[in-house]
């Protein structure tokens, strides 16, 4: 019996001395030799220079080549390209957010219970996909219906608010009337292309900012750099598969400028967030890790519905594919060269 006692006190002594030691892993960062905040920061200012301009190229390049036969949305080149951005938009939410959000809500720096009882990630990841689908689809029906109204009043007010997605002149009406029918589905098909620019718009500032948040706040020197150059390589792509989808939707110039700036300017602005609170930011302590984990895996959820569905399957199943094998063969040859592109950054970011 006493034995048996002495080993019970043993054994809680170590648990204890493990569980403090690991705690105190969790709030103190500065057992890591890589951690040097003065060598850090001109890094980070270096990195927001660099995301910046390579997010203002990759957004802008759809856009600006449109002057480019070749380049332009009715090509194949055009679907192509689309095709491999819309890879790397797939492998950004599966192979580097999805899996930080399983990291971060898995960590040992947070309590047994809830934690790691219940896989947070896959549900909330789940819970933004279902969600994404549910803004989807109102957003397209209340386009539509405001469509329909202006349509009945008349095609000047039709051509004024919604150039381009419906066609000037006469009633043109989305409801399975004959006369008009040909431009009513140009128009419900532009109507998309705008849901879809908008939606994809507001998943991918919501992770730039997260992933910039954490590059800002981090002051592990061997991280930083091959983590902006990952960024770069991460934003021009990405900024590419959203410069696409603006260029779709036919907006005014003053709309297209908007949204390419506010894209370029989110994982700058996230990093600049991350500097100012990395006195207070602890990337490692549960409210950090929690809010963060939480975040990236809705992230994840949208970004991902968001490639296959709105991205993939409407470009696939689209009659411009679907009426040549061809096409078909290289635009799925491109998806994987982007996403197999993209996986591999996970080495270094």
């Amino acid at each position: 019996m006493a034995s048996n006692s002495k080993m019970v006190s043993i054994l809680i002594i170590l648990m204890t001395f493990l569980s403090t030691k690991a705690l105190a892993q969790c709030e103190d960062e500065t057992n890591n030799p890589c951690n040097n905040k003065s060598k850090a920061l001109p890094l980070k200012i270096i990195g927001i220079a660099a995301i910046l301009i390579t997010s203002i190229i990759g957004v802008c390049l759809p856009l600006i080549t449109r002057s480019i036969p070749a380049l332009s949305p009715d090509r194949s080149l055009f679907v192509i390209v689309k095709a491999f951005a819309s890879g790397i938009i797939l492998a950004t939410g599966f192979m580097h957010v999805l899996p930080d959000s399983f990291d971060m809500l898995r960590s040992s720096c947070l309590a047994d219970n809830p934690w790691h009882k219940f896989p947070f990630t896959g549900f909330f990841a789940m819970l933004s996909a279902i969600f994404t689908l549910m803004v989807d689809s109102m957003a397209t029906s209340m386009y539509t219906s405001k469509n329909n109204a202006i349509a009945a009043e008349g095609g000047e007010v039709l051509t004024r608010d919604q150039e381009m997605a419906v066609a000037s002149g006469g009633a043109m009406h989305f409801h399975g009337h004959n006369h008009g029918h040909q431009k009513g589905a140009i128009g419900q098909q532009l109507l998309r292309y705008r849901v879809v620019a908008m939606v994809l718009e507001l998943g991918i500032v919501v992770h730039s900012i997260v992933i910039g948040l954490g590059l800002g706040a981090s002051n592990d020197v061997c991280t930083i750099k091959p983590l902006v150059a990952a960024l770069c390589f991460h934003q021009m792509f990405e900024g590419m598969g959203l410069g696409g989808c603006i260029l779709q939707a036919e907006y005014k110039t003053v709309k297209k400028a908007a949204m390419a700036f506010f894209f370029s300017i989110t994982t700058p602005f996230g990093i600049t967030l991350g500097i100012a609170l990395s006195k207070t930011y602890k990337e490692n302590s549960p409210s950090s890790l929690i809010t963060v984990g939480l975040l990236n895996a809705s992230s994840a959820g949208l970004l991902i519905y968001m490639a296959l569905v709105d991205l993939l399957a409407a470009d696939f199943m689209g009659p411009k594919l679907q009426g040549s094998i061809k096409l078909q063969i290289k635009s799925y040859a491109a998806v994987l060269l982007g996403a197999g592109g993209m996986s591999l950054m996970t080495k270094w970011a």
